[in-house]
């Protein structure tokens, strides 16, 4: 199979990362809480997703396009995941900054998609709701800087061992994406009260500067803590599982019939 083009690459890397985001971070702003009125009993009716919907929606954005597009690109989606395959040797290093700089850029526009829709609400606040992640006030619960930086460390590292593992050419064929979706859910079940669920610096740096309220000050950790997590599993894989697959590319190489040889995110 022909190897895709960078430019193909990228394409694919900035359809998955805006579908991510605007998937994701849109569900938590407009459908997390739907207060819809009772009639009967005179009193508002909440219908909207919560937590676990958010959850979800984050999830199926990642297996879906990693449906559509895993065969491109890989289905990245994540500065975090990138960094963490080329530490991991399975991705080339001087792919990653035009890798990261198109997931943020993508992300930037679903960002920027989701504050347009969220205006067209009347009497909607903006500012401080728009699924920033946070630490310290800025945590959903309240949970503070290193507990923030620990959560998220560890979850993304967790995530790409999920990924690493489930795209091994002995994995069961064709189930990466399910096994990455639904670990991203899990990742997002346990910590959206710690810190909104980051795990990937481009969904962190999509809405932050929309959301305003201190989120762009805390972006730093955001990015420090996937990062880590990410290069921690990649170093650590081949150790913890006796499965080197290190040198090998990982880019591209989802096929339509063995989609789960590439990762995604």
């Amino acid at each position: 199979m022909r190897t895709p083009s960078m430019r193909a690459r990228l394409g694919a890397e900035a359809l998955g990362t805006f579908w991510l985001v605007f998937g994701g971070c849109g569900s938590a702003v407009l459908a997390a809480v739907f207060l819809a009125p009772n009639v009967v009993a005179g009193q508002s009716v909440q219908l909207g997703i919560g937590h676990l919907g958010v959850s979800l929606a984050f999830g199926l954005t990642v297996m879906t396009m990693a449906y559509a597009v895993g065969h491109v690109s890989g289905a990245h989606f994540n500065p975090a995941v990138t960094i963490g395959a080329a530490v991991a040797k399975r991705f080339e290093w001087k792919d990653v900054p035009a890798y990261v700089g198109t997931q943020v850029a993508a992300g930037l526009l679903a960002g920027l998609a989701v504050w347009g829709i969220a205006r067209g609400k009347p009497g909607f606040e903006v500012t401080g709701n728009l699924a920033a992640n946070g630490y310290g006030d800025h945590s959903p619960g309240g949970y503070g800087l290193v507990a923030v930086l620990c959560a998220e460390v560890i979850l993304t590292a967790f995530f790409l061992y999920v990924i690493l593992g489930s795209t091994d050419e002995r994995a069961p064929t064709g189930f990466a994406p399910i096994a990455i979706g639904l670990a991203l859910t899990l990742i997002h079940l346990i910590s959206i009260p710690v810190s909104n669920t980051s795990v990937n610096p481009a969904r962190s740096t999509a809405v932050a500067f929309f959301n305003g309220n201190g989120a762009p000050g805390q972006l730093w950790a955001f990015w420090l803590a996937p990062v880590v997590g990410a290069a921690i599993a990649g170093a650590t894989y081949h150790l913890v599982t006796s499965v080197d697959r290190r040198d090998e590319d990982i880019a591209g190489q989802i096929h339509p019939d063995d989609v789960g040889s590439g990762p995604a995110s």
